[in-house]
């Protein structure tokens, strides 16, 4: 398979095409931050739109081999069963569209969300070669740092400090934890 962009998963051994396009797996990396969305919403989300119509195809005890391989092609085809936590959250893909997509542009030398049909892996390569000298690149090197608690240099500080709001992971609240925020903000001012 190598060189070779997959279209396709296989799932109790026969072959499914799947809707391969990054515009149909950002929305399943939304799901997966929505606090309101449970996690049987969060993979129902994530087959239907991998899948599409074959999902009806793929009986109920194949299902969750289904969503190892949807998982898989998410995942760009790593696996890392050897993962002992799940990793720092380093980026939102909501939160950071504003600064993701002149990244990957550059990258790719076009504004791929006027291009159809852009395979989630090309763009996830595009991705993952955004260079060091972009504001991605420096929120993303700032919020590296923090997470391990290594201190910013000064010109980092200082970024920081006047980008705040874009620099800080914001935290979702669920509807439910939302209104009970609110209330104690009422309470006490």
């Amino acid at each position: 398979m190598i060189g070779r962009l997959p279209l396709a998963l296989i799932v109790a051994g026969k072959e499914y095409p799947i809707q391969t396009d990054y515009r149909n797996i950002l929305p399943i990396l939304q799901a997966a931050n929505d606090p309101d969305c449970s996690p049987r919403e969060q993979l129902y989300i994530m087959l239907k739109r991998i899948y599409r119509d074959q999902l009806d195809a793929i009986s109920k005890e194949h299902q969750e081999e289904a969503a190892k391989q949807a998982q898989w092609f998410i995942d760009c085809g790593r696996t890392d069963e050897n993962r002992k936590k799940p990793p720092v959250k380093l980026i939102d893909w909501e939160q950071d569209e504003p600064l993701i997509f002149p990244a990957v542009n550059r990258v790719a030398g076009a504004e791929i969300r006027c291009t159809p049909n852009v395979h989630w892996w090309t763009f996830m390569g595009y991705f993952m070669e955004v260079g060091g000298d972009g504001l991605l690149s420096t929120v993303l090197g700032i919020r590296q740092k923090m997470s391990k608690r290594k201190k910013l240099e000064k010109h980092e500080m200082e970024f920081y400090r006047n980008n705040k709001a874009m620099c800080d992971i914001k935290k979702r609240y669920s509807a439910e934890e939302q209104v009970e925020i609110d209330r104690y903000k009422k309470l006490f001012g």
